[in-house]
């Protein structure tokens, strides 16, 4: 701020899941490289605190295997995007979202390029440039980004990068799973053609969906915060995490229900949905969910609107539970991930 440089920020989406993290380092790296006597400095940015990066166990071993040091990353509470806004200092790249939460608004008009794969919630006028497309990862259009510009600037080590994340995203690209659309089949298969030593998908997915799904020694509330997004209106706060457990033995945790009450009153969330997945061998996935609320009325509509749901319909068959404020359910479509049930809470509250 005092020497007057300007910034572009490549940022991924709060929760800074794998694909978040490549895909900001990636098409932050790639602009780096391909755009012409730059004005700003080019920054990747992680949208956690660091003290938050050990939880994202499967983004901190790709990293690992790939020789990127922890202390080449910029994280959230290392740069003052506020104030470099004000300076009049930044420029903002979206990937892997495309609205701000509440607390960055100001931070709105600094942004100039939205990346971004799940269904469009508002549009954006020029000079912002939006790509929004229905693939199963946000690294397959910074794949593709990478593919279209100029040749070379792909080296081995982003390849591998968004590999394992393109993987990784759209479950071993296993159509079971439904997530996989063929355009990242594509791009998987030209990382592969254009470097011939990647190692071998079934590796690749296996190890990275073993630190993912790794939760040995987590608490409550660590799990909680692993894959958090959060979604408010102008009453309440409510939080949705991913969990990798199986729910029944989520919900048999020791202190589970003092554990969920001191969460959400330490983060001031109203509520509470926790959306659990496993896979079998075949990579087909299991999908629970859990709305946890102290406040009855809050939980009847989240659970009403769950319920009722029909873009999609989630097939929820109620599940016993061990506790009065936790309604429990199994979701018999199964390929409804976290992407297609946000809109349905959003809606809700």
């Amino acid at each position: 701020i005092q020497q007057h440089q300007e910034i572009h920020v490549v940022m991924g989406n709060e929760a800074c899941d794998l694909d978040s993290t490549v895909s900001a380092l990636a098409l932050a790296y790639f602009l780096a490289q391909t755009t012409p006597a730059p004005k700003a400095a080019f920054v990747p940015v992680l949208n956690i605190p660091r003290a938050e990066f050990a939880l994202r166990t499967e983004t901190t071993f790709l990293l690992r295997e790939r020789g990127v040091p922890d202390t080449a990353l910029v994280f959230r509470d290392e740069i003052d995007l506020g104030g470099l806004h004000h300076a009049g200092l930044l420029s903002l790249t979206l990937v892997d979202h495309h609205v701000l939460p509440g607390a960055d608004a100001a931070l709105e008009e600094a942004v100039v390029e939205v990346l971004d794969h799940r269904p469009l919630e508002r549009a954006r006028g020029p000079p912002c440039q939006v790509t929004v497309e229905p693939v199963g990862s946000c690294a397959t259009l910074v794949t593709e980004r990478i593919l279209q510009g100029p040749p070379g600037v792909l080296d081995r080590t982003t390849a591998a990068l968004l590999h394992g994340t393109i993987l990784l995203d759209c479950i071993n690209l296993s159509p079971a799973a439904g997530k996989v659309t063929p355009r990242d089949v594509a791009c998987v298969s030209l990382l592969e053609e254009r470097f011939p030593e990647l190692p071998a998908r079934d590796a690749v997915f296996g190890a990275l969906q073993a630190a993912k799904f790794d939760v040995t020694g987590l608490t409550t509330e660590q799990m909680l915060r692993k894959d958090l997004k959060v979604l408010s209106n102008d009453e309440a706060v409510v939080a949705i995490s991913g969990v990798f457990e199986d729910l029944e033995t989520f919900l048999l945790r020791p202190g589970l229900l003092q554990d969920l009450e001191a969460f959400c009153q330490a983060r001031g969330y109203a509520g509470l949905v926790a959306m659990t997945v496993s896979f079998n061998q075949h990579h087909e996935p299991t999908r629970k969910l859990a709305v946890y609320s102290a406040q009855e009325p809050l939980r009847s509509t989240l659970c009403r609107a769950l319920e009722e749901a029909t873009t999609p319909s989630l097939l929820l068959r109620p599940l016993p539970s061990p506790w009065p404020c936790v309604a429990a359910y199994a979701q018999g479509n199964a390929v409804a991930a976290r992407k297609k049930v946000l809109p349905i809470l959003r809606a809700a509250l």
